[in-house]
C-alpha cells in the first residue's frame, strides 16, 4: 500500500474501532474523500460490529451466556487484531472472516 494513502487514511481507520459511534464517525469522515486504506478497515470493523450484534441478541439467547462469553472474547482478541494493524498502517485480515467482511463490503 502506498505510504501516502496509509498517512492519509490512519486516523479515520483507528477511529473506525472505537466503538460503534467511532465507526459511524469513520464512516461519514471517510464519505467525501474515500480512501482505500481507511474503508478497509472501516469494513472490518462493520463486520466485527455486526458479529457482535449476532452474538449478543441471538446466540447469547438461544445458545446460552457461556457460549456467548466466549465468542465475546474471541471477537474481542479479532478487535485487537483490527486495531494494531490500523495502528501499525497495515491491511492485516481478521482471521478467519477478514475476507467476506472486504466482499460483503466492498461498497464501503
Amino acid at each position: 500500500m502506498e505510504n501516502q494513502t496509509v498517512n492519509e487514511g490512519k486516523t479515520t481507520a483507528i477511529i473506525s474501532y472505537i466503538t460503534i459511534i467511532g465507526t459511524v464517525a469513520a464512516l461519514i469522515m471517510n464519505s467525501s474523500k474515500k480512501n482505500s486504506f481507511a474503508s478497509f478497515h472501516i469494513r472490518q470493523m462493520i463486520g466485527l460490529v455486526g458479529l457482535g450484534l449476532v452474538n449478543q441478541y441471538v446466540i447469547t439467547k438461544f445458545l446460552g451466556g457461556t457460549i456467548g462469553m466466549v465468542i465475546a472474547v474471541i471477537l474481542f482478541v479479532l478487535w485487537v487484531i483490527g486495531f494494531i494493524g490500523a495502528v501499525k498502517g497495515e491491511e492485516k485480515r481478521i482471521p478467519l472472516l477478514g475476507d467476506q467482511f472486504q466482499e460483503w463490503f466492498k461498497s464501503i
